[in-house]
């Protein structure tokens, strides 16, 4: 592998470290920043259709954390040097192979106690997105997406908690208020 291949996958694999203000403090690889349980940029894309439904994804099974269950359309991490808008775009082609216009609605700190002795800490921006398109699943990312009424979803996420992330049960309601 080369020099430059090498700087780029680590660079892939390091998160933004934050204060509660979302002021950079430092970088840290990525799974040891949940193994320590230490506060990091991320965000989290809801795309809505024209019908007000939102696209949810089915994260893969083999994901490092929380797979199997349904989330929002796409979440990740800025890299090192990335802002978040522009991870946002990059993410959310490389993982539901679509691109699509995104504002930043809110973001939240939340922390969570996550399987595989991981603690996801983090200072959530979170964006909304317009398309109508069926997205293109990257294998790796998710196995499984669907459009879902925000009422239904709120409903299922009181009755069927486990099948949703940690995540979009503590922001869904507030999601749901901010669009008004």
């Amino acid at each position: 592998m080369s020099a430059t291949a090498q700087l780029t996958t680590q660079l892939e694999e390091q998160v933004i470290l934050v204060d509660t203000s979302d002021l950079q403090v430092g970088i840290a690889e990525k799974l040891q920043a949940h193994r320590e349980g230490s506060l990091h940029r991320a965000f989290s894309i809801f795309v809505l259709n024209s019908q007000n439904q939102l696209l949810l994804q089915k994260r893969a099974k083999h994901k490092y954390h929380s797979g199997g269950l349904w989330t929002n359309t796409c979440c990740s991490h800025p890299r090192p040097h990335e802002m978040t808008l522009d991870a946002a775009h990059r993410r959310l082609q490389e993982e539901m192979g679509f691109d699509c216009e995104l504002q930043e609605l809110f973001s939240f700190v939340y922390r969570a106690q996550l399987d595989h002795e991981l603690t996801e800490y983090e200072f959530d921006h979170v964006l909304l997105g317009y398309c109508d398109r069926e997205p293109v699943l990257n294998p790796e990312e998710a196995e499984d997406w669907k459009w879902i009424d925000l009422k239904f979803l709120q409903a299922d996420i009181q009755e069927n908690p486990q099948s949703y992330t940690y995540w979009l049960r503590d922001c869904c309601d507030r999601f749901i208020t901010e669009l008004g």
